[in-house]
């Protein structure tokens, strides 16, 4: 892989951000019952990104690598990126490489499809850079290849708001202090700020990207299907081709 537009820029992240967290979390982060429907969102996803045994696929915001390590099993030519060493420690054997987003260190055209899915990272970056993140990974991407990001739904978090959490209406992020367990079940508590979107946001960063977006469907973990946008779900699935 080779350094993209930018390279690690002066602006790119070091994982400090995420690094505690990460590291307190380790394999239990894998533990987590959002985790559990790994398996059905890739049986969703391959057909929807017209997927072939064989090919290349980016997965970007890998965390642990649970999407990365299912599409390896089927069959995929995967790498995962994450800006956090220690998840990629937990991630285990396979193609890893420690990365800002914003800043993807591959040729352009490289992969038949990039995925970023809402658990994994994208809108963690709480409103710094997400445009970024979607226009790289188009570059990343060949001609004709395939995109799906997945993001937290605004309307889902103001709806279901609660104690603790608050909601800034001017950037769309949410504020919460979640507990996190570590692989032993000691409990810390993290401040985590995630960006919140509309269909219609994820559909102007997907065109400002230069990409085609094919369509917006909501989704929740391990409830991947063709729906509609709705309140009920709390995230957006966008699937785009370049």
């Amino acid at each position: 892989m080779t350094a993209g537009p930018g390279g690690s820029g002066p602006a790119a992240l070091t994982g400090r951000e995420f690094e505690p967290l990460a590291s307190h979390a380790g394999a239990a982060y894998l533990r987590y019952s959002f985790t559990r429907g790994t398996e059905q969102e890739i049986r969703f996803l391959v057909p929807a990104l017209g997927l072939a045994p064989g090919m290349r696929v980016l997965d970007v915001g890998c965390g642990p690598g649970r999407h990365a390590r299912a599409l390896a099993a089927a069959g995929f030519e995967v790498v995962g990126v994450d800006v956090s060493e220690a998840f990629l420690r937990a991630a285990g054997p396979g193609r890893w490489v420690r990365a800002d987003a914003r800043w993807l260190p591959c040729a352009p055209g490289r992969f038949d499809a990039a995925i970023s899915l809402c658990q994994g990272g994208f809108g963690l970056l709480g409103g710094h850079g997400d445009a970024a993140v979607v226009a790289e990974m188009a570059r990343s991407v060949k001609k004709g290849g395939r995109v799906a990001i997945s993001g937290f739904s605004a309307y889902f978090a103001v709806r279901h708001l609660e104690e603790g959490e608050t909601f800034d209406a001017a950037t769309g992020v949410n504020h919460e202090r979640a507990e996190v367990r570590d692989p032993e079940g000691r409990t810390a508590a993290f401040d985590l700020w995630t960006t919140c979107f509309t269909p219609r946001e994820l559909r102007l960063m997907a065109d400002g990207a230069g990409l085609t977006v094919r369509a917006v469907w909501s989704v929740g973990p391990g409830a991947y299907a063709e729906r509609e946008p709705d309140l009920d779900h709390p995230e957006f699935l966008v699937v785009a081709s370049v």
